[in-house]
């Protein structure tokens, strides 16, 4: 009786969400395709940053990481923050270029930018490799909630194939409908994983800190951070904040949300509308999970403090919790794949074939492709999910942040130029994946400083140094003066 309850509720919740997104039209044009047509208000596009920005592990990783190592866990709700202040401070030149130029991906823009098919195609690979093994991570991650809403009826490794399914057959829709279909399952599934789950979070904790699982319970060196003589460094902290704002703007899936909104006000609502879920959501799921590391079985599986605890509630608790992960893994996988689909068909096929795609089969077909190798490669490494796969993620998230110099300076500052930011990216990936295979947690001798920062600091000296060293050549100056002088025209929103 429990499994109907627990895999009942989770095709309730499908059945909802396919009944919205086969009431949403399809896209007429491969831009439509790729950026809904630029055509979302401020709730909507707040909305898909959030269940874009948290992925399903955010329940599981994340939680886990403050239930065994305390108060550092809220390391993510901080840089949360800063990028949405990034968001802010992005829209204007990200929205009314990505409008006038009918910019379709991150790639795409940074092509504009410095005027070079190099620097588009070098980003969009860097983007893709770095961004591949979260798509796979995502689908793996549901196994916890399969086996859990299983009630010990299915194992692990049924569970992992039934939530590997389950993403693979929901990104039909995402193949078919593109960006608007993304956008609008997000409104859905974001209320669901961040409203919903935020009022579970709450109850459960209320639950633990009256039954004896309070703050004063735990151990005291979950409240402490570290700092000067730390086993980590006085750097780690910073570094994680560091790379997790900056690289956040670096994902392409994350980046092109900036395309889907109607004008540079509407950005600028949806990242004011962002930031009191994101602190709060966060900020309770970091609480819940400190207070939970003295509930039984937590210190053994941190990963599962999540389920464990929602176990408190019974079957209908714990079903409802089961289904915020699946929701909010929904919205990260999908936008992975329909931003990664997009930007190979635009700037890898685009470029290789010489002209500029218009047709969005390609980027289905892309799409298509993309999901059915993250399946395939999600089974074959179900069992090594501890070591290769993980190990690649890591590797991943201090590479994607390698592209923050070329996305930044060279949307803030006129002087970049192509060869400046090609060396930057190649150089300062390759320097982030050899320190972080030496170093997967820290560098002691750089005071805790993380792979990804310290390839940072070679990327950024690379780029200015190259950009003074080679200057613009006067028509390519006059052509970025040109492109920067064009902000100052006024921002229209876009028609649906």
């Amino acid at each position: 009786m429990e499994i109907l309850i627990g895999y009942g509720g989770v095709a309730v919740f499908l059945i909802v969400l396919l009944v919205v997104l086969q009431r949403t039209k399809g896209s007429a044009d491969f831009s439509e395709y790729a950026t809904a047509g630029r055509s979302f208000g401020p709730m909507f596009s707040s909305m898909a940053f959030v269940n874009t920005w948290l992925p399903g592990t955010i329940f599981i990783a994340f939680a886990g990481y403050a239930a065994s190592a305390g108060a550092i866990g809220f390391y993510f709700v901080a840089y949360s923050i800063l990028a949405v202040v990034l968001m802010f401070l992005l829209a204007k030149p990200v929205h009314q270029w990505g409008r006038q130029f009918d910019l379709r991906t991150q790639a795409d823009l940074l092509g504009l930018r410095y005027g070079s098919t190099a620097v588009r195609v070098v980003a969009a690979i860097i983007g893709v490799i770095a961004s591949f093994p979260w798509i796979v991570l995502g689908m793996q991650s549901l196994t916890l909630v399969f086996e859990y809403l299983s009630f010990g009826a299915v194992p692990a490794a049924g569970a992992a194939f039934i939530g590997i399914g389950v993403l693979v057959a929901r990104q039909w829709w995402t193949v078919r409908l593109g960006a608007r279909g993304l956008v609008i399952s997000d409104f859905v599934q974001g209320i669901v994983a961040y409203l919903i789950g935020t009022v579970l979070i709450l109850g459960l904790l209320t639950w633990l800190l009256t039954n004896g699982h309070g703050f004063g319970e735990v151990d005291p060196a979950f409240f402490t951070l570290p700092g000067p003589g730390s086993v980590d460094g006085p750097l780690y902290l910073f570094s994680l904040i560091a790379t997790g704002a900056l690289g956040g703007w670096c994902w392409p899936d994350i980046f092109v949300r900036l395309f889907a909104s109607n004008s540079t006000h509407t950005i600028k609502r949806a990242a004011v509308m962002a930031s009191p879920l994101l602190l709060i959501f966060g900020s309770s799921l970091c609480l819940l999970a400190v207070a939970a590391s003295t509930y039984p079985g937590v210190a053994d599986a941190p990963d599962e403090v999540w389920f464990l605890t929602a176990s408190i509630g019974g079957p209908v608790i714990l079903t409802l919790a089961g289904v915020c992960v699946l929701a909010a893994t929904m919205g990260n996988v999908g936008a992975n794949l329909q931003a990664l689909g997009a930007q190979i068909a635009n700037d890898v096929v685009g470029v290789a074939r010489g002209t500029r795609v218009e047709d969005p089969r390609w980027g289905k077909i892309s799409v298509g492709v993309l999901t059915l190798l993250a399946g395939a490669v999600a089974v074959a490494t179900t069992d090594a999910l501890s070591s290769g796969m993980v190990a690649l993620a890591q590797v991943s998230y201090q590479g994607i942040v390698q592209l923050a110099p070329t996305v930044f300076l060279g949307i803030f500052w006129r002087r970049g130029n192509a060869t400046a930011a090609v060396a930057a990216m190649v150089l300062g990936f390759g320097t982030a994946c050899v320190l972080q295979v030496l170093y997967p947690i820290a560098i002691p001798v750089l005071g805790g400083m993380t792979s990804g920062v310290a390839a940072l600091a070679v990327n950024v000296a690379v780029y200015i140094v190259v950009s003074f060293a080679m200057p613009h050549s006067v028509d390519e100056k006059r052509r970025v003066d040109q492109l920067f002088d064009s902000l100052h025209t006024t921002d229209k929103v876009a028609t649906p």
